[in-house]
């Protein structure tokens, strides 16, 4: 009996449950399940819908102005970055030069203390080669004293050291230093005609001046 009854609840609450699903709803439920159903398929927005918003697209015109905009900030960019690759490239080969030129005159002061030992030792030389003494022991220290002289300007040429003696040469005020004037017999004015100091150059700069008498015309 009680099985029956179990059997025949279902039967009777059907059509409760058909009543219930055809009635409108009610309450929170339906409208949250209708909101819900619109904004699914996007029929209506809300009122904060970025949707809503009037979209206002940019005109040709301010497109144009913006690019040339644009364009003038290019050029002014890229010529700055010339101008200081420029200025960089400047500085590296100031620098580089600075650097050379230290390599070549740095011992510019040590070779103007050296050229002064060279004039005594070719003094001294000039002076014990003369023949008034046949000593046999003098000439072979006069010997000495030419070949000392000799490697010592070789060192000096292989270092960029030169010396000028500029005899017969246009006086150049860079290179020399006038002393004294003589008379031009058989030369030009202007010309060095004696020179009683050699003169020198480090790699082709002029370290000391040479002393040189200078030839003018001579008053009748």
């Amino acid at each position: 009996m009680a099985g029956g009854s179990a059997r025949a609840a279902p039967r009777l609450l059907s059509p409760l449950f058909a009543l219930r699903a055809r009635r409108p709803c009610r309450g929170s439920l339906c409208a949250f399940s209708t909101a819900a159903q619109q904004r699914s398929t996007g029929d209506e927005c809300g009122p904060e819908d970025p949707c809503d918003e009037p979209r206002h697209p940019l005109s040709e015109c301010t497109l144009e102005h913006k690019a040339i905009k644009l364009e003038e900030q290019v050029r002014d960019l890229t010529e700055r970055y010339r101008k200081a690759l420029a200025d960089s490239e400047n500085v590296r080969r100031r620098t580089q030069k600075f650097v050379e030129d230290a390599k070549l005159f740095g011992i510019q002061s040590f070779c103007r203390d050296l050229v002064e030992i060279a004039d005594i030792l070719e003094k001294t030389t000039e002076s014990a080669t003369e023949p008034s003494d046949p000593n046999p022991t003098l000439q072979k220290i006069c010997e000495g004293l030419s070949l000392i002289e000799a490697k010592l300007q070789s060192v000096f040429a292989k270092h960029g050291l030169q010396k000028m003696n500029p005899v017969g040469d246009k006086y150049d005020p860079y290179d020399h230093e006038i002393v004294c004037h003589v008379p031009a017999e058989g030369m030009q004015p202007g010309m060095v005609a004696l020179v009683t100091q050699d003169g020198y150059k480090l790699h082709g700069r002029t370290i000391r001046h040479a002393l040189v008498g200078v030839a003018v015309e001579s008053q009748a």
